[in-house]
């Protein structure tokens, strides 16, 4: 009897090693797995840290034109040393660097009436991060809007960038345009909504110190 019991357990003992082992490989399999998916991240990373030097580089010099108004320029490149806002936008758009030059392409597009064009890569812009040019870029789309004549869209989304700002130098100024076009459209008592607004938590700020001539011309 002890020595049967003792085969039996010799037995489930090969079983149980049997077992181990069949479920180390999956383990090793496992970790494995694990170790490529980490290190294709940390890699993704190193890319993009990159990617996001070359960007950067790329988008130096046409940050410049912008800001001599050389517009057109700044958009498309000179064909040598400039790459283009646009280029860049398509070549690094994953990247920071990139993403601004989304901002920066949407903002010269409208600069040179292209409207449209300024729609397409405001909205393309990921609009998250910094507290003032997170909200300047939906103002700009705001008004965007409203030079193709979508007043509905272009109130809602100066609306939505006076929220996003909160602040004194922003809130107000959105505020303020999105009720001019309200007021524009005959909707007055939309429009004195906004000026009120304007009076009770700007009162401070440029558009504040003259929101009583808006408030009485649409009362």
């Amino acid at each position: 009897m002890a020595e049967n019991k003792k085969k039996v357990t010799a037995q489930e003992a090969v079983q149980e090693e049997s077992f181990i082992q069949k479920n180390l490989k999956k383990i090793g399999y496992c970790v494995c797995g694990l170790l490529v998916l980490i290190l294709a991240v940390i890699g993704a990373n190193y890319y993009f840290e990159g990617q996001n030097q070359k960007a950067a580089e790329a988008l130096f010099p046409c940050e410049q034109l912008y800001q001599k108004g050389d517009f057109e320029k700044a958009l498309n490149g000179d064909g040598q040393q400039v790459l283009g806002l646009v280029e860049v936008a398509k070549k690094y758009g994953s990247t920071k660097a990139g993403n601004v030059a989304k901002l920066y392409a949407g903002l010269a597009y409208a600069q040179t009436g292209k409207y449209e064009d300024a729609e397409k890569y405001l909205k393309d812009f990921d609009a998250k991060g910094d507290e003032m040019i997170s909200p300047a870029a939906i103002g700009a789309l705001g008004n965007v809007y409203a030079e193709l004549g979508q007043n509905d869209k272009a109130v809602e989304t100066l609306k939505k960038a006076a929220k996003k700002a909160d602040n004194i130098v922003l809130s107000p100024l959105y505020l303020v345009q999105a009720g001019e076009i309200l007021e524009a459209e005959g909707k007055t008592a939309e429009a004195l909504k906004l000026y009120e607004e304007v009076k009770a938590n700007y009162r401070g700020s440029m558009q504040g110190q003259e929101i009583e001539k808006y408030i009485q011309r649409v009362k």
